[in-house]
């Protein structure tokens, strides 16, 4: 450990267990020495386990729907008189389409379905990077990442319109993150994360397959929640104080490989 979050406090939207990315965050951040509030919406707190990653962390839970800007306004409140002053990282890990799993096909999609995924999954950002900014309740340097997927910029049949989503919050991380840059001096980045055996990502048709892929195609191999977590922390830190709009890559190479040596193989095969 390098105590490289020593005396920053944050807020982590979306730990639901121990798989989850969040959590992961959660754990390596508190390691290297910062303190958070954990937040997210009841019902998922209900089917998760996020008290005990309170207990084993030191942290405060604040229930709030990320789609709600009361609901925000109340969480950033609450987490600065927790923490005892300004936020220096916020963590943003929220996603979910109905149309997956209602296992509607992007070609015929439920809109409604497809309004609240893109509610949930990106708007959602918006609302709290807007509720943060207009409270001024980052710290000067601070730093706000937002975990993405590489459909956002490739297709992957079966990810659905959780493709349109993240394509949708890398865009409002540039977007705002140039007023918050500019006025605020305040970070705004994405992660685009190799697949990872989450709640929310094993909906996904295919997924265990598309794993397997994945980690052929990589020349380091898939990169874990914990490489993301480690990578998060990172970004948090005063070690990258100048990197802000950017889509930032945790996938073991997968993003820069037209194809492997071990996938050509398995056609050679066949």
């Amino acid at each position: 450990m390098y105590n490289l979050l020593k005396g920053k406090k944050g807020i982590i939207f979306g730990a639901l267990d121990p798989n989850s990315i969040a959590w992961q965050t959660a754990e390596r951040v508190h390691q290297e020495g910062g303190i958070f509030v954990l937040t997210n919406v009841p019902a998922a707190m209900r089917l998760g386990s996020i008290d005990v990653l309170a207990k084993t962390t030191g942290a405060q839970v604040i229930a709030a729907d990320a789609t709600s800007v009361d609901d925000l306004e109340h969480l950033v409140d609450q987490a600065m008189e927790v923490l005892g002053g300004k936020i220096d990282f916020v963590l943003h890990s929220i996603g979910m389409s109905v149309n997956v799993r209602k296992g509607r096909h992007y070609t015929d999609q439920d809109y409604d379905f497809t309004q609240k995924g893109w509610e949930v999954s990106a708007l959602s950002f918006h609302k709290v990077l807007q509720v943060l900014y207009k409270k001024k309740a980052m710290n000067p340097w601070g730093s706000i990442v937002a975990l993405s997927y590489m459909a956002a910029q490739r297709v992957f049949p079966d990810y659905n319109d959780m493709a349109d989503n993240k394509a949708y919050l890398e865009s409002v991380a540039r977007s705002f993150g140039y007023f918050f840059g500019k006025e605020q001096q305040v970070r705004v980045n994405t992660i685009s994360q190799s697949p990872t055996p989450t709640r929310a990502g094993s909906g996904v048709k295919g997924f265990d397959e598309f794993i397997a892929f994945a980690e052929k195609m990589a020349p380091l191999g898939n990169a874990s929640a914990l490489d993301c977590a480690n990578y998060i922390v990172v970004m948090f830190s005063d070690l990258t104080r100048k990197i802000t709009l950017q889509n930032l890559y945790s996938d073991g190479g997968f993003s820069n490989i037209g194809v492997s040596q071990e996938v050509m193989k398995m056609f050679e095969k066949q």
